[in-house]
């Protein structure tokens, strides 16, 4: 019998029109509070949709009437045109769902959380022989396990062993031993590190070529304009905004995310470069907050206007802050990489030419049969000078400008100066450069030179290394993944990126600074044996590959 996605694929009566799930002006009171009003919209076989909204926006309570668990006041859904009636077991009708918190059971080991629900209650074959219930469970398990990079000592070990992260993981794993139709990622990855992070994500996108519609709710629109084809905006309980992710940016959605209407002069707080994180936090206080002063509008209206109007007042006076930084950073950066392609072009076209000129003047006066022997001698040496200084100004201007970014791209850039800076140091360097790798705006393709450029410049001077790999490769259609990572002696334990200015280290503090500029993430870190990993995930726009 075949799996149901591959049915799916199959069946030719299935109409890419008709929507799989369609929800319909659902509205939701908690107590006093309004927290979803007159929410519609539609979700596709094969599309993921992005649920975005700050604190008190109404995802979770959505969610959980999505899954079956609240009831709605008012309003219906409908999954593969049947209307639905609350509560309902959203796996019978094939629609997972991964809750915010993982939902485990403490009393039952690994395998029984990720089979919650679907034991196997029979033998199975396997080949010509039939096999227990538990090893088939067993042999699952491990095989989902692995699709998430998760490796555990034992399968039957007490669920209470495990991290908060692992537990998340376990609850993924449960929603993909069944096939599914939709699955709905309920604000998943905030439990989960970076590099489950990007699984999931790679997840989704898998789930989408199969045929399953995913509902994606995040906080991070990092990940939702990576895995998206719509992306929905709720504020305050209300479905204020549906967008195509291709044709939207960051400004404008945060601008309805805060609610104020200066989209043309609102930055998103995310991309702040004093810190991302610290100014999404502190939006969301003051979302919430916002929130806490409406729910007492009619006892006390007109101090709580004040109140509001100071408080969105703050918001636009601090994004306006931060998109002055971020235009000077942006500018200085540029200005700097067009005196650096200036200065190399003088070099190569004007100083370099002149030592040549001179060099070949010499050599006709140096094979001169008239000169004598010791002037010959002389002039020998101050042409293998010269040669050296050309050597030396040649390799100037590859650091100030990469000869071959412009003409060839990006790769080969990177391969002739990893190549020089092997050939100098003696430093091993394994090089994996994704083949697929496409051709980026010029200061995209700049900003990830001079990180790979600063990185071997930090190795070379503080690491003490004796191997070093790089890796730059597509980890999404959206994202660019740079790896670096070396075998030396590591991060110091009190390591800290904020102290890098006072201590004048400014590479590391430079990298920063790139990435944030490109609304990019940069990790670092300590390797598990010794050495140092850097890691930067750079956001870009959708590579379109031509259908053959």
């Amino acid at each position: 019998m075949l799996p149901y996605d591959k049915l799916l694929r199959m069946c030719p009566f299935l109409d890419d029109d008709v929507p799989l799930l369609k929800v319909s002006r659902l509205t939701k009171h908690l107590g006093p509070l309004l927290v979803l009003k007159d929410i519609s919209f539609e979700v596709f076989a094969g599309e993921v949709v992005g649920l975005a909204g700050w604190g008190g926006a109404g995802k979770s309570v959505l969610a959980s009437i999505l899954a079956g668990i609240h009831f709605p006041d008012q309003g219906e859904m409908r999954f593969d045109g049947k209307r639905l009636r609350w509560p309902f077991n959203s796996r019978s009708f094939g629609f997972e769902v991964i809750h915010q918190e993982p939902r485990i059971v403490e009393d039952l080991d690994i395998c029984a959380n990720i089979f919650l629900g679907n034991e196997l209650g029979f033998p199975q074959w396997k080949g010509k022989r039939l096999i227990s219930p538990q090893k088939k469970m067993d042999e699952i398990a491990s095989e989902v396990l692995s699709q998430l990079d998760v490796s555990l000592p034992s399968l039957h070990d007490n669920i209470n062993t495990l991290s908060i992260e692992y537990r998340q993981l376990i609850a993924i794993a449960r929603a993909m031993i069944k096939p599914a139709r939709m699955i709905l990622v309920d604000d998943t990855a905030a439990l989960l590190g970076f590099h489950y992070q990007q699984r999931l994500l790679t997840l989704i996108q898998q789930w989408q070529r199969e045929g399953k519609a995913v509902i994606f709710s995040s906080n991070n629109l990092d990940h939702l304009f990576t895995v998206t084809d719509r992306i929905l905006v709720l504020r305050e309980g209300c479905l204020v905004a549906t967008y195509r992710t291709d044709e939207v940016n960051r400004e404008t959605l945060v601008a309805d995310l805060v609610g104020t209407t200066d989209q043309q002069q609102i930055t998103p707080l995310i991309w702040a470069l004093d810190s991302y994180y610290r100014a999404r936090e502190r939006a969301e206080i003051l979302r919430h907050n916002q929130i806490l002063l409406e729910r007492d509008l009619a006892a006390q209206d007109s101090l709580n206007k004040q109140l509001l109007k100071q408080l969105n007042e703050q918001v636009l006076a601090l994004n306006k802050a931060n998109q002055a930084l971020q235009d000077a950073h942006r500018r200085l950066l540029s200005n700097r990489e067009d005196e650096r392609k200036s200065l190399a072009r003088e070099l190569h076209d004007q100083s370099i030419q002149d030592l040549l000129r001179l060099n070949y003047q010499l050599e006709r006066i140096e094979q001169n049969e008239k000169t004598p022997a010791k002037i010959r001698e002389s002039l020998r040496f101050i042409r293998y000078d010269i040669r050296k200084l050309v050597e030396g100004l040649r390799q100037i201007c590859s650091n100030l400008r990469p000869p071959t970014i412009d003409s060839l791209g990006l790769g080969s850039a990177i391969t002739s100066f990893v190549d020089g800076w092997k050939e100098r140091t003696n430093i091993p360097v394994e090089l994996n450069i994704d083949p697929r790798l496409i051709r980026l705006p010029e200061a995209t393709e700049l900003s990830i030179f001079r990180i790979i450029q600063e990185s071997l410049r930090n190795i070379e001077k503080h690491a003490n290394a004796q191997h070093v790999r790089i890796s730059l490769k597509h980890s999404t259609p959206r994202t660019i993944l740079l790896s670096v990572a070396d075998d030396g002696v590591g991060l110091p334990a009190d390591f800290d990126l904020s102290t890098m200015a006072a201590k004048e280290h400014y590479g590391l503090l430079g990298i920063t600074e790139r990435v944030a500029l490109l609304g990019g993430h940069l990790s670092i870190q300590n390797c598990n044996g010794s050495g140092t990993l850097l890691q930067v995930a750079i956001p870009h726009p959708r590579s379109r590959q031509k259908k053959t």
